[in-house]
């Protein structure tokens, strides 16, 4: 089955915790995947920022909120003890316990709840979420990819707006941006020079110049199919190339993209989804509105010789 929700796993681990031995972070996911006849390949997902399974996130995230309602005690490095709260909930014999059962212990709605300042250097408290489905790192990874998702979208609207000429420059910079084209001057004299048999542009591959990348640059709004990205690997085969790179602001179509898996030369394909985004990872025509991190306890730096 699919990973549950984290508040699913508040009364497993309660039940795990109940005998009042120490037990580990480990040996608890491993009593949970089983209880709840996880697969393989759902223990295996992962969440949006590739860092850690979702499974994982969620057993941990359960035992945080666990310890900060003080159920649960971390005893060492990833592991925990049932306190006497923690007793006392599990005689009350729940089927499930969820995030408004926690609201009855003071030290949890501070946690949950933290208070915010008011235009009156007054607190208040902030708006409740007594049902999360997704842990907090989730919630805020699922927010920040929505927000990126916007921002391509933005990006490629203002592409589109622009002439065909500034494309050419935006593609140089990303070229330059990925590390290809030498020098800036280099570049800006390889692009939009020869226009022939489907070829736009040649850049270097490198500073030296050992190798070479030729371009095709096209600023269209519908899908690109198998036949232009023909045209495009028979000018490289007249060019006696064997890197090519075709970068648009549409799509490619599915018969594209096959069709590249199964060429030499090598052609690679971008499209304006992917281009907005390597914009965006590269810092090309953005600007850095806010910054978050997210920061872990270094377990390290705790430990007594």
């Amino acid at each position: 089955m699919a990973v549950p929700d984290f508040q699913s796993f508040f009364k497993p681990l309660l039940d795990i915790a109940a005998d009042g031995k120490e037990h580990s972070i480990k040996e608890a996911r491993e009593k949970i995947a089983i209880a709840f006849r996880i697969s393989q390949e759902d223990l295996a997902e992962l969440l949006s920022s590739g860092t850690q399974t979702k499974f994982d996130n969620r057993v941990a995230w359960a035992k945080s909120y666990f310890v900060q309602a003080k159920v649960l005690e971390s005893t060492k490095r990833a592991h925990f003890k049932i306190t006497e709260r923690g007793k006392q909930l599990h005689s009350q014999g729940h089927d499930r316990i969820d995030v408004k059962i926690l609201n009855q212990f003071p030290e949890f709605v501070e946690f949950h709840h933290p208070a915010k300042q008011n235009n009156n250097n007054k607190t208040s408290p902030s708006p409740p979420q007594d049902d999360p489905a997704e842990t907090p790192e989730e919630i805020l990874q699922n927010a920040y990819q929505s927000i990126r998702n916007d921002l391509a979208g933005e990006i490629i609207t203002h592409i589109k707006s622009n002439t065909p000429a500034f494309f050419e420059d935006l593609v140089i910079d990303l070229m330059l941006a990925l590390g290809y084209g030498g020098s800036r001057a280099d570049a800006g004299k390889s692009i939009g020079q020869s226009g022939d048999e489907g070829i736009d542009g040649i850049i270097k591959e490198d500073r030296l110049g050992l190798d070479v990348i030729y371009l095709q640059a096209k600023r269209w709004d519908g899908t690109v199919g198998r036949p232009e990205i023909q045209k495009f690997v028979g000018a490289l085969h007249g060019k006696r190339a064997r890197k090519g790179v075709f970068i648009t602001t549409g799509k490619f179509s599915g018969e594209a993209h096959a069709y590249v898996k199964s060429i030499d030369p090598r052609a690679i394909l971008i499209d304006g989804n992917t281009l907005a985004h390597y914009m965006i990872d590269y810092n090309l025509g953005i600007s850095t509105s806010a910054s978050y991190e997210i920061k872990r306890i270094d377990s390290d730096y705790f430990l007594e010789e």
